[in-house]
């Protein structure tokens, strides 16, 4: 009935699909924005231009921040189950952005990983409150395709932070991270327009009338069956994927810094690290569109197993035989329909694995918990560029993470066509 309802309210619908977007697109700007300027940021703060120690010391910082995402997204999941979708982007945006702009004060590596980390924690908590938004807003017949838009958005928002890189990338990398501010007038939006979803406060009035209105009674349900089984496959496909892009996204600057060489200036850096950003989320946006059809034709797993092996072998391909930054931009197209449009599956498969009363703790938790354990990527892809000796051959010995969620997808259930559950 509550799904009837809510597929009566288009107008309703389209503003809590705009509000995710804008909040996952914003999300995906102040998050990759770091990512691309690596290379300047912590080659000023260290006092090197030495591509092993920039990669690991940039894959520290990343893990740190990577790790408050984890704990940011579990924490929120929690809340927008207390107290309400809309309410806990608006507060996670608000984290996010602010984190971020004073991300430019950094005078050290601690005092920049200590703020990316505090960034860190809203990026994990807009997710799972706007995915759950979403979900619980669009009706069964057109939820996939409105949670793949929301998912693609990220896509766009990588695009941003490209072209704030760009345009003030010249000018120093703490300009790009001040106008990681900008997203918190997404906030004034929500604020106005966005109500929370009818099924999400029935299931609160129910929950009040129960013993379950408890946090922790509320939260631990996830862990008991039969949610176990779910929220252990939840977290270790997620784990997988995000292990394994991670681990390669984080190098590719430095790798193409490396490629560079030391006589290459400052724009012309800019610019080829700028560039791969965009054709990888050229090709992720690809990977998205694929995604709204294929979940749907062939099931939520088999899609799933897809996106994990051909992720792989796009990734053994590019950190073998890419040579030059020229090919790496032609391998990176294909590298992101998989290793970053993939990730169009978790919008729609997480959603669907638990219940309306702890959808968002569920989901939160299973994504996030799987982020904050993907420090592992960045952290040791940077230190095995010291072992052995090759950024791409470090990349490449992290991505066959990918292929543990290969497996591991066939352990959960297949819920396509199988009604939310309140």
């Amino acid at each position: 009935m509550t799904e009837s309802l809510e597929g009566l309210r288009p107008a309703a619908n389209r503003l809590a699909l705009v509000s995710a977007c804008l909040g996952w697109m914003f999300d995906s700007m102040d998050l990759n924005i770091f990512t691309l300027l690596i290379f300047p940021s912590i080659g000023e703060l260290i006092h090197s231009h030495n591509p092993g120690a920039i990669a690991a010391v940039g894959g520290t910082v990343i893990a740190v921040k990577l790790f408050g995402w984890g704990i940011g997204g579990v924490i929120f999941g929690v809340v927008a189950d207390r107290i309400g979708r809309a309410r806990t982007m608006i507060i996670t945006i608000l984290i996010y952005s602010i984190f971020t702009g004073l991300s430019a004060l950094a005078e050290s590596i601690w005092q920049l990983a200590l703020l990316q980390a505090l960034a860190g924690i809203g990026i994990g908590g807009e997710w799972s409150a706007g995915a759950a938004l979403v979900a619980e807003m669009w009706p069964e017949g057109s939820r996939t395709k409105a949670l793949q838009i929301m998912q693609m958005s990220f896509s766009f928002g990588y695009f941003i932070a490209a072209g704030v890189n760009l345009t003030l990338g010249p000018y120093g990398w703490r300009w790009v991270l001040a106008a990681g501010a900008i997203p918190a007038l997404v906030t004034l939006f929500i604020r106005q327009n966005v109500t929370e979803p009818q099924r999400w406060v029935a299931a609160r009035e129910r929950q009040r009338a129960s013993a379950e209105h408890r946090a922790a009674a509320h939260f631990s349900a996830i862990f008991q069956p039969p949610l176990r089984r779910r929220t252990i496959v939840g977290v270790v496909i997620a784990l997988a994927m995000m292990i394994g892009s991670w681990g390669g996204t984080t190098m590719i600057p430095v790798w193409i810094n490396q490629l560079l060489g030391p006589g290459a200036s400052a724009a012309a850096r800019v610019s080829a690290v700028s560039q791969m950003a965009i054709l990888m989320n050229l090709g992720a946006i690809l990977g998205y569109l694929s995604l709204m059809w294929l979940t749907d034709a062939i099931g939520r797993r088999p899609s799933y197993f897809i996106s994990a092996t051909m992720a792989f072998v796009t990734s053994a391909l590019m950190f073998t035989r890419a040579t030059s930054v020229v090919a790496i931009d032609v391998y990176v197209f294909f590298y992101g329909i998989f290793a970053i449009g993939g990730f169009g599956n978790f919008a729609t498969y997480l959603p669907e694995l638990f219940p309306t009363r702890v959808r968002a703790s569920g989901q939160g938790f299973a994504w996030n918990a799987a982020r904050a354990a993907t420090g592992i990527g960045p952290f040791v892809a940077g230190q095995l560029v010291g072992v052995m000796g090759s950024v791409p051959m470090a990349a490449f010995a992290v991505s066959s993470a990918f292929l543990i969620g290969s497996l591991a997808i066939w352990f959960g259930p297949e819920t396509r066509g199988v009604p939310l559950e309140d």
